[in-house]
């Protein structure tokens, strides 16, 4: 398989250490025919050696397995693969092992009580390279288990190489605004904030808005129950 209805298909591979989920999830993606499930893996290690066997480009990763967990698996997928993107799986939505992943080079989470509809939903915008964690979701996680340190560390390095533009564009998305609230709030169009974002990821060296938000609290730009 390669092409559904002219796009090209999105090759998942699957890791859960659960049989059934393992089974659940490809029943969820395998009829769609933008999709095509590769493979399964039932722990981290099986995970990264299937994905380099197959190459998928997304991995539907289980936060907590056997062997090798999914925070680990995902950290070397990062490095050793960074064309494949993870989608970590956690049981609970406020999980500091979510932070974990998300540092770690995760493109988005997704909680297991999650519908069908938005398991398909963020497999789709994780593939684009967007984070598939919703803003403000996004934010209540970091700020939770996220804690600065005594001093600045990289990236914070980069913030003098922001523009100021670019700065507050770092400190509203920290704060959990989407791209259509950062225009609304700044006065700019929606097209103007995602040349910024682009920009910001470039001078922070991270991969997508969840690490640039870790950066934010980590290097003290956003204090810790400074914000909503």
């Amino acid at each position: 398989m390669g092409e559904a209805m002219g796009e090209r298909v999105i090759r998942v591979l699957i890791a859960d250490d659960q049989p059934l989920v393992r089974r659940g999830l490809a029943l969820i993606l395998a009829p769609d025919p933008a999709f095509e499930v590769v493979g399964e893996a039932g722990d981290g290690a099986d995970a990264v050696a299937l994905a380099h066997r197959l190459r998928p480009d997304i991995v539907v990763m289980d936060i907590r397995m056997p062997i090798l967990d999914g925070v680990a698996a995902t950290g070397q997928l990062a490095r050793e693969l960074p064309g494949c993107r993870v989608l970590a799986l956690s049981t609970f939505d406020m999980d500091e092992y979510v932070v974990a992943a998300l540092r770690a080079g995760a493109c988005g989470f997704l909680p297991k009580d999650s519908s069908p509809e938005e398991l398909v939903a963020a497999v789709r915008v994780v593939y684009t390279g967007e984070a598939a964690v919703a803003p403000r979701l996004l934010t209540r996680l970091i700020s939770t288990y996220v804690r600065a340190p005594r001093r600045a560390l990289p990236p914070a390095a980069h913030m003098g190489e922001l523009t100021p533009r670019e700065l507050e564009v770092w400190r509203l998305m920290a704060a959990g605004l989407d791209n259509a609230e950062l225009a609304e709030a700044m006065d700019i169009s929606v097209s103007t904030v995602k040349n910024h974002i682009t920009s910001v990821f470039g001078k922070l060296s991270v991969r997508d808005r969840a690490q640039a938000v870790i950066a934010a609290y980590e290097s003290g730009l956003v204090e810790v129950g400074g914000q909503e």
